[in-house]
């Protein structure tokens, strides 16, 4: 039982009460999860089962999209709807045109300060554990990438953006270019990497039939080797095959010199259509770096 859920996760619930549901549901204790949602906040969550755990550090998960709602003139101490109200202010002046003009400065790559709620360490506690002790400390600014901001409603906006980027700290930070206070009020992820909300399956219809093959979700160039390479693979053993297919567009750079793949670029072995090892071409033979049992 190998592969991926991508799972929408309700309001009310952490990321890991999704994974525990998982665990009871499917009877298999080898469950993760990929990118943390915030128990208030809706959407994609993609949940590896058994073996898939193992790809996590490998699947594509860029960019993330994001539905916010953000709250002009109210501020709290979490920068969304769950903290204390710390400010408030008069938003009668806002008009949908201020709100376009400054949408565009936070394109691009921005400085952000991550919040005291992150999950970041400060001398070796999370921030978030801080601040539930009432403690704030000084956070450097980050490099983050927003690669698209639309204004869907008069205060929903879509935002599509690289991993890092804290959507409550960007809803804050558009009210500040408007000298107003502000917060995320509510919060969806629409995707993640290639896994969207409408693929997306509820609680209840956690079945094995479900889980995403390995292969598919990790996404990389395949090739399917003979049963002799098979064998050799689950020692560990490199293969040289001129029988395997010399596939284009191969991570790490693709074909090299004379059609062979480029030195370091790396695909997925399957043997029956089932995901065997990650292989990486490195002095003229396929490595095997990750092997995947029966």
């Amino acid at each position: 039982m190998d592969g991926f859920l991508n799972i929408h996760k309700p309001a009310g619930m952490t990321s890991h009460d999704v994974v525990s549901r998982v665990r009871r549901t499917l009877k298999i204790k080898r469950v993760g999860h990929a990118g943390t949602l915030d128990p208030d906040a809706t959407g994609v969550l993609l949940v590896a089962v058994g073996q898939a755990t193992r790809l996590l550090p490998h699947l594509s998960l860029e960019p993330k999209v994001y539905l916010a709602t953000i709250g002009f003139g109210t501020a709290t101490d979490t920068e969304d709807a769950s903290g204390t109200v710390t400010e408030q202010a008069d938003v009668s002046g806002l008009t949908e045109e201020a709100l376009r003009r400054v949408l565009p400065r936070f394109v691009g790559e921005i400085q952000q300060v991550p919040p005291m709620v992150s999950a970041l360490h400060h001398n070796g506690q999370r921030l978030y554990d801080l601040a539930r002790q009432g403690i704030t400390v000084e956070r450097e600014a980050r490099t983050i990438t927003i690669h698209a901001i639309e204004l869907v409603a008069s205060a929903t906006i879509r935002v599509t953006c690289g991993g890092g980027t804290y959507i409550r700290t960007l809803c804050k930070d558009i009210g500040a270019a408007l000298n107003l206070p502000a917060h995320m009020a509510t919060l969806a992820r629409e995707a993640v990497g290639p896994y969207h909300l409408a693929d997306a399956i509820g609680l209840d219809d956690i079945t094995e039939e479900k889980l995403l093959p390995m292969h598919e979700a990790l996404g990389w160039p395949t090739i399917t080797v003979s049963d002799h390479d098979a064998a050799e693979l689950k020692l560990g053993k490199v293969i040289l095959s001129p029988s395997l297919p010399l596939l284009p567009g191969l991570g790490g750079g693709g074909r090299g010199e004379e059609g062979t793949p480029a030195e370091g670029s790396e695909c997925a072995a399957l043997d029956n259509e089932r995901l065997l090892a990650l292989l990486r071409w490195e002095g003229g033979h396929w490595q095997p770096f990750k092997v995947f049992a029966e």
